[in-house]
């Protein structure tokens, strides 16, 4: 009895560690406001936050409207109807996961601006239609939309499929068309998951850098990272990113109250789709077949173009050099938190007290807040550790701000969460009888583990992996904001490129992003319905 108290005590301490790591840039940024900066506060008051504010809203406005009909809408045909295609659509409207909304956002730009390949193809053509201007507050919505789509889309279809023929036959008995039945009936019982999408892009639109950047469009994201390079004040940036929390964590209450609901919708089972005929089968095909090509086949083709053109301008040591730290800090970030996962998960099932509960919970809150947030949060504490290790006559020079170790922990509290849900998962597969027989087999924890525990959830590690090294490829914010000068990843180049207008030269290392990009979409569509 008492060993097993001893063992409770260790695991609380070892979680507790774990989630105050987790917790620490944002604490470190909710307390920058015990330090007001006047002068600057002043100044942003009057010039930079009306505009952050309202671009910020319409983005949020934009990505509601857009994103929530076309998710909506498309989970309503694939799953409700067969027509010409329908199988393909399944998976492939799910495609746009695989490209980051900065790259998307750049080839928007190349093919759609004013200077671009569509609009100047149609002037040499004698053709005098000119777009509406790209590069404003809409460009960035549509853009981002089209990439935050499939968050809706996944949940939307799964409610209808939940439903089964239930709402169309509804429908039918008190006498309702199939699109009456949608909006009175379907589109009901499905908000709660329509809802839990739409948050969920709610939070990838306030996290989102690359994409606004491309646009000169000012959001927190951008204000954070100009007020650090831009006033040289890691406080004022560090302000901003906490009223950004602030806003995250109430789209976080809001998605966990509608993720409670999105449990109580019953399943139908498999039911027969309604096939289409005549001119709806046209309009359900071609508009899909719209949305995959403007979301993703002509982002690849234009990559690819610009690739094909352009890469021998690319293609030598310095590339190799942006690969080499890409898969550097993604391998070293995905071992991490590969093994803290499977701390925390392990602590959580043998465990299980309300109060472990709540320090899972405080671990993987890191995947909420955005890059940019913790880029500042997790700067401020090493840097002011460097300035003690020089005060104290250890080192002559900073030695741990802008190295490998700053991205590793930023990244790490990241993603943790990405890697903790597979691996947590797997472990749920674990019977009774199985830990029973592991206990018989041995009394040493490590011999268990190694025998029994790393065989059973092994797949879940290696999902693990592979999704978190997939993530890091991508981010952009947290590796600019914290590298060392010269340390570059793709994601990096891609930024640096972009902000120079150099979109053909961006394409080289963006489409490596977007290919390395399609492995947890492969993993999503094995998941996903096939009939």
């Amino acid at each position: 009895m008492q060993h097993s108290s001893y063992r409770a005590l260790i695991a609380k301490s070892v979680l507790g560690l774990i989630s105050l790591f987790m917790l620490i840039p944002i604490l470190v940024v909710m307390r920058s406001w015990l330090e007001p900066m006047a002068d600057i506060w002043s100044h942003l008051t009057e010039f930079v936050l009306p505009q952050v504010m309202k671009n910020t809203l319409l983005l949020l406005a934009l990505v509601t409207v857009i994103a929530g009909s076309l998710g909506t809408y498309l989970a309503w045909l694939t799953s409700m109807y067969r027509f010409t295609g329908q199988k393909v659509f399944v998976w492939a409207l799910m495609l746009p996961f695989a490209i980051p909304a900065y790259v998307l956002a750049f080839v928007g730009v190349g093919l759609f601006d004013y200077s671009g390949i569509i609009q100047t193809t149609l002037r040499d053509m004698g053709v005098s239609f000119q777009f509406p201007n790209i590069r404003s507050a809409w460009g960035a919505g549509v853009m981002l939309s089209l990439v935050f789509y499939p968050y809706v889309y996944l949940l939307a279809r799964q409610a209808f499929l939940s439903q089964g023929r239930r709402a169309l036959e509804a429908g039918q008995m008190l006498g309702l068309t199939h699109r009456q039945a949608f909006f009175k009936v379907a589109l009901p019982q499905a908000m709660p998951w329509i809802i839990g999408g739409l948050l969920l892009t709610w939070m990838e639109t306030l996290a989102d850098f690359g994409a606004v950047s491309v646009f000169n469009l000012d959001t927190f994201t951008t204000a954070i990272y100009k007020a650090w390079f831009g006033f040289f004040s890691l406080t004022t940036a560090a302000q901003l990113a906490a009223l950004l929390i602030l806003v995250v964590l109430v789209v976080l209450l809001f998605e966990r109250y509608w993720q409670k609901r999105r449990s109580y919708l019953p399943s139908a089972g498999q039911h027969q789709r309604v096939q289409l005929t005549g001119w709806k089968n046209l309009w359900a095909f071609g508009f899909c077949s719209v949305i995959f090509l403007v979301s993703f086949g002509l982002p690849m083709i234009q990559l690819i173009y610009w690739v094909i053109g352009h890469y021998h301008q690319d293609l030598d040591g310095r590339y190799w050099g942006f690969v080499t730290n890409t898969v550097l800090i993604a391998s070293m970030t995905a071992m991490f938190v590969a093994i803290l996962a499977m701390i925390v998960a392990w602590i959580q099932r043998q465990f299980p007290t309300q109060l472990n509960q709540l320090l899972v919970s405080f671990s993987n809150l890191g995947y909420a807040v955005p890059g940019t947030v913790l880029a500042v949060g997790v700067y401020i504490p090493i840097a002011w550790l460097d300035n003690h290790l020089i005060g104290w006559g250890i080192s002559d020079a900073q030695i741990l701000s802008g190295s490998v170790l700053i991205m590793l922990l930023a990244l790490s509290i990241r993603f943790l969460t990405v890697g903790f849900q597979p691996i947590d998962r797997q472990l749920q597969r674990l019977t009774p009888n199985q830990e029973h027989a592991a206990s018989l087999l041995s009394d040493s924890i490590l011999h268990r583990w190694r025998r029994v525990f790393l065989p059973i959830i092994s797949p879940g590690v290696f999902t693990a992996l592979i999704m978190v090294f997939v993530e890091v490829t991508k981010e952009m914010p947290i590796v600019l904001m914290t590298r060392r000068h010269g340390w570059d990843t793709l994601a990096v180049r891609v930024f640096e490129m972009t902000s120079e207008g150099m979109y053909e030269r961006a394409a080289l290392p963006s489409l490596s992003i977007v290919l390395v990009g399609l492995i947890p979409v492969i993993f999503l569509i094995r998941q996903s319905d096939k009939h």
